[in-house]
């Protein structure tokens, strides 16, 4: 019996082959293309080139990651170590160092989401750098004559700020700078309207806000570019965003936070029957004052007169005339003094009171239309044919029958 001895040859492989081979069968796996893992970050490294690498691990393995640019420049939280995430990539082979790894497409906090924690570790970040504190915060102006108004021209906001504003002062002038308050492109929006009262259109206070809504919706406010443009801002600022549970990163860096729009026209425009209050009981204590001021004087120069008589009305008269005559003088130049004052303070008090009253409007040729029950009439839905209604002019008024009802044009 003849027996062949076969010799087995091997195919010696370079690393490059290997390596590339190994490669293609991650690629071929359809399960490690779109895969999620669960893991703690660890030896976070975050590259100039913007590139991000990270191992993920738990507590019997580690797996390299890696998040290039253009993906870890959408992530709106900023990844550290010892953070519970969940990556979302594919798998594959790094040919130049030997090894696999995870390229990751998406990352999301394992438990609290994405945007509580970016809020929360931005709200971090403003607060050590001392946006929220007291000491920058500005106090709003006593009288304002413009207020400024950042928020969407559509919705109830800018109605119920225009509404309580005109109430609580008709001649208070309002300026809207409509924006996005929600979506790509609002934060910047905001912060350009905020930019723009400031260095182009000075106001007396800023309104910032918007109606309530989720996180999501009231996401702009929660920028960082919003947060700073707020706290640069030299014009008080007021922020009005969402209900009173709602507190965004706007709310903490505004000078004053308003639970809801309507309040903060309440804090922004003070009310004119109350100044009227202030001016009357201004002049009432002026009055009061200075018949107070020239009793008091009359008191005492009856005082020195009394004592003078109860001594030698001669001896006093020779040795005390340029005495009396100089208190005499300076009682009359104090009196006249405080007059002057307090009528200059007077004059001052009218003026205001005057720039208040209704009756200069009129004067303009303007008129007050009067429904039969009493109630002022504003538009022209509250008119009604053959109604009765009484105008008021400068000086006087007249009733009139309403003949026809149109709208204007």
């Amino acid at each position: 019996m003849i027996y062949r001895v076969l010799e087995v040859v091997s195919v010696i492989h370079s690393v490059s082959d290997l390596t590339k081979f190994i490669k293609n069968m991650f690629q071929y796996e359809p399960i490690l293309q779109n895969v999620m893992v669960r893991g703690e970050i660890s030896n976070l490294k975050t590259y100039t080139s913007g590139h991000v690498y990270f191992t993920l691990k738990d507590k019997n393995a580690a797996l390299k990651c890696v998040m290039f640019k253009s993906r870890a420049s959408t992530l709106i939280f900023r990844p550290e170590n010892g953070m519970q995430v969940i990556a979302d990539g594919h798998v594959s082979v790094y040919e130049t160092a030997g090894v696999y790894q995870l390229y990751v497409d998406r990352l999301i906090p394992d438990g609290a989401g994405a945007l509580s924690l970016a809020y929360e570790q931005l709200k971090a970040k403003l607060s050590e750098e001392g946006l929220f504190d007291d000491e920058y915060k500005k106090e709003l102006p006593r009288f304002p004559k413009t207020i400024g108004i950042v928020t969407s021209p559509s919705g109830a906001v800018l109605h119920d700020i225009h509404h309580v504003s005109k109430r609580r002062d008709p001649n208070i002038k309002l300026v809207l700078y409509p924006v996005k308050v929600q979506g790509d492109g609002a934060a910047e929006e905001i912060a350009h309207a905020i930019e723009f009262f400031n260095e182009k259109y000075p106001v007396d206070v800023l309104i910032v806000g918007r109606g309530g809504g989720s996180i999501e919706d009231l996401w702009a406010f929660n920028e960082e570019i919003v947060a700073r443009a707020i706290f640069a801002s030299k014009i008080p600022v007021i922020s009005a965003v969402g209900h009173e549970t709602d507190f965004t990163l706007a709310d903490f860096t505004a000078d004053v936070r308003a639970a809801t729009p309507s309040q903060a026209a309440e804090l922004a425009v003070p009310n004119r029957e109350e100044l009227l209050s202030l001016v009357s009981g201004l002049e009432s204590r002026l009055i009061s004052s200075k018949n107070y001021f020239l009793r008091s004087e009359r008191g005492r120069l009856i005082d020195v007169i009394e004592r003078f008589m109860r001594q030698s009305p001669q001896k006093l008269l020779a040795d005390n005339r340029q005495h009396v005559d100089d208190l005499a003088l300076r009682l009359k130049a104090s009196s006249s003094r405080l007059l002057t004052n307090k009528k200059t303070n007077l004059d001052t008090a009218m003026d205001k009171l005057e720039l208040l009253n209704p009756i200069r409007v009129l004067r303009r040729g303007y008129s007050i239309v009067y429904a039969e029950d009493g109630s002022i009439l504003r538009r022209i839905n509250q008119v009604k044919s053959d109604e009765t209604i009484t105008v008021m002019l400068a000086d006087g008024k007249f009733k009139a029958q309403i003949v026809n009802v149109g709208e204007e044009a």
